[in-house]
């Protein structure tokens, strides 16, 4: 069965890279965002909540905007009861917040209807509402449902698996990356592997201009070399 060659080292030299866990993502990713002392269903539509927001904004955005709309008493019925311009002054400046504001409208009269105000329990139910793709479906399992059904790959995740040629050839989506890494990354990681790779990339293995000289694994990083 094919794996990369340094893996092991390498992801063990990233997990002492985040060893301080103070990336954004470690203060303020989605995983910080909802009312941990909420009843487990409102936790759980607050964790989706704090997905759809976070798509292509960064955490530091989201957090501000999911602490506007708990200030409020963020629930399934709050949400349905605001209208469409009052829900978007709150949300704004989340990246796309138009779209954002008619998916979660749309979403959240779903979960009302079809879930009984919870959210779904399955990576497929979840792929289903509007406004969900597969690397916020994955999340909410991870995050709401305690639960791993797939590795949740986002933008970080999927550009360093190709920077260490975690990959056996270039993958060019998140999506493809997902499929990729499953095959041979050992099950008991898949959960650990998105927020220890979104913060590395949020510090030191950056889209533009990588830190490669503050990088444990510039010896072994197939990328290092030709940067």
């Amino acid at each position: 069965r094919w794996e990369p060659p340094d893996w092991r080292e390498q992801l063990e030299r990233i997990r002492e890279m985040r060893r301080s866990r103070d990336a954004p993502v470690d203060e303020m990713g989605v995983q910080k965002c909802y009312d941990s002392s909420a009843p487990p269903q409102v936790m759980r539509y607050q964790v989706l909540l704090a997905l759809m927001l976070s798509s292509q904004t960064k955490d530091q955005v989201t957090s501000a905007a999911m602490l506007r709309l708990r200030r409020r008493g963020l629930t399934v019925d709050s949400v349905l009861h605001m209208d469409e311009d009052t829900l978007g002054q709150i949300i704004y400046p989340v990246g796309f917040w138009r779209n954002k504001v008619k998916y979660i409208k749309q979403t959240t009269a779903i979960l009302k209807q079809k879930y009984g105000g919870d959210i779904p329990s399955t990576v497929e139910e979840l792929m289903q509402l509007p406004g969900v793709g597969p690397k916020m479906a994955h999340l909410a399992m991870h995050i709401a449902w305690d639960s791993v059904a797939g590795i949740a790959v986002d933008t970080h995740v999927h550009r360093i698996s190709n920077r260490l040629k975690w990959v056996k050839k270039e993958t060019k989506s998140p999506e493809e990356t997902r499929v990729a890494l499953e095959d041979w990354l050992p099950r008991d990681l898949w959960k650990e592997i998105n927020w220890l790779l979104v913060g590395f990339g949020q510090q030191t293995c950056l889209p533009v201009n990588p830190r490669c000289s503050q990088c444990l694994n510039q010896d072994i990083c197939p990328a290092a070399k030709r940067l």
